[in-house]
């Protein structure tokens, strides 16, 4: 009876996986009000100029950010169901999720892009007042780190 109760415990992971969906899709909804709001903004100046050019960027780039971290929590979501749930869940090649060694490493290297973006981002809207020089080495850093954390074996298996 225990043993049981414990394996249908795993069914209470849905509770993860349906938060993770709906933080997902209002993300995604949030990052298209960013690119909306953006482009109204560009198109009522009505001044075409380098400024409003890089405005224009910059909104584009936050919603960028924006719709890879919507992705990052959309993966827990499914590399969570797949997990606890259904694990003949059909999904393209690139996203299957084996094991939870699978869910950190599709994770992480959405965390990359996400650090990469935020530079980017920071570097369209720099103004020369602050330190980007500072900020790009602790990005690259963790980049670094990450992707260094990204090729060791796994202590679960080897690494793929």
């Amino acid at each position: 009876m225990l043993r049981h109760a414990l394996a249908s415990s795993r069914y209470f992971i849905i509770i993860a996986v349906l938060g993770a969906l709906v933080a997902s899709l209002g993300l995604l909804g949030f990052g298209l009000i960013v690119v909306a709001r953006g482009t109204i903004n560009a198109i009522q100046t009505g001044v075409v100029s380098p400024s409003v050019a890089k405005s224009l960027a910059v909104g584009a780039i936050e919603a960028v950010d924006v719709f890879l971290i919507a992705i990052a929590v959309y993966i827990t979501s499914l590399g969570l169901y797949a997990l606890f749930v259904d694990e003949g869940l059909e999904l393209p090649r690139w996203l299957e999720i084996h094991d939870f060694e699978d869910l950190k490493r599709n994770l992480i290297s959405i965390v990359i892009a996400v650090l990469a973006v935020l530079f980017l981002r920071e570097a369209v809207a720099w103004d020369g007042a602050r330190d980007l020089l500072s900020f790009g080495v602790a990005i690259a850093v963790m980049i670094a780190a990450l992707t260094i954390f990204l090729r060791l074996p796994s202590k679960v298996g080897p690494a793929k």
